[in-house]
């Protein structure tokens, strides 16, 4: 923690596979958050030697921003492992799905494995769980446009949604009538929350997008 109990979050973007051009905003924008709000400071790397449990032990979440591929070895993932065990938050934002694919307990620490998607669209979310804190003061539907995630099964059992999408409001879809798109949920001593959205430079100036990240990362700091 930082001298003035304010917690820190470290930001990791790492990319072994797709990269998006998004990256340096989500960075910027996730700076201005923590600045604004007044609620966390921001350290960012894409150096993965740093995700060890010694380095990350200072942190109150790491969030794992568009990372994809297999961006950490063992030894990186085992301290990951570590610090989710010890208590650590995590914040996996979008591409962050399509990480570590071949991981089974990464697999869980987001919730689901990233498929595929369609062309990027405009859709209409479902706000679940509205007396949740992470969705807090949003209405009940959400318009947004964005690359909309297909996963390999539905979370819904292991994790509380937030998100859902209506399929009939855009094409591609693959899961049906139940299509989580954001969750949380406590895991392996942890607590991890994951949104789907977040492809465009665009959402990280974006007042309800950023609100519902703060939202994320303070719950996952256990602040809130």
């Amino acid at each position: 923690m930082a001298a003035n109990n304010k917690p820190i979050v470290f930001v990791f973007s790492k990319t072994a596979g797709y990269r998006h051009e998004s990256i340096a905003a989500g960075i910027d924008g996730i700076r201005r958050l923590g600045a604004s709000s007044g609620a966390f400071t921001v350290d960012s790397s894409e150096d993965a030697s740093l995700v060890n449990a010694k380095n990350l032990s200072q942190y109150a979440v790491i969030i794992l921003l568009q990372t994809s591929g297999d961006f950490l070895n063992a030894e990186q993932l085992a301290g990951l492992q570590t610090y989710v065990r010890g208590g650590g938050g995590c914040v996996g934002i979008h591409c962050a799905a399509a990480g570590m694919i071949e991981e089974p307990w990464y697999g869980e620490l987001i919730g689901a494995v990233f498929m595929d998607h369609p062309e990027p669209q405009a859709g209409v979310l479902n706000v679940e769980n509205r007396h949740h804190a992470i969705v807090s003061g949003l209405t009940e539907k959400w318009a947004w446009f964005d690359e909309w995630y297909n996963f390999s099964k539905n979370p819904r059992a292991k994790v509380t949604v937030l998100l859902s999408i209506n399929e009939d409001t855009y094409k591609g879809g693959k899961l049906g009538e139940d299509h989580p798109l954001a969750w949380c949920r406590e895991f392996d001593g942890g607590r991890s929350f994951y949104t789907s959205l977040g492809h465009f430079n665009e959402a990280y100036r974006d007042e309800k997008f950023m609100g519902h990240l703060l939202n994320g990362i303070l719950w996952a700091a256990r602040r809130i």
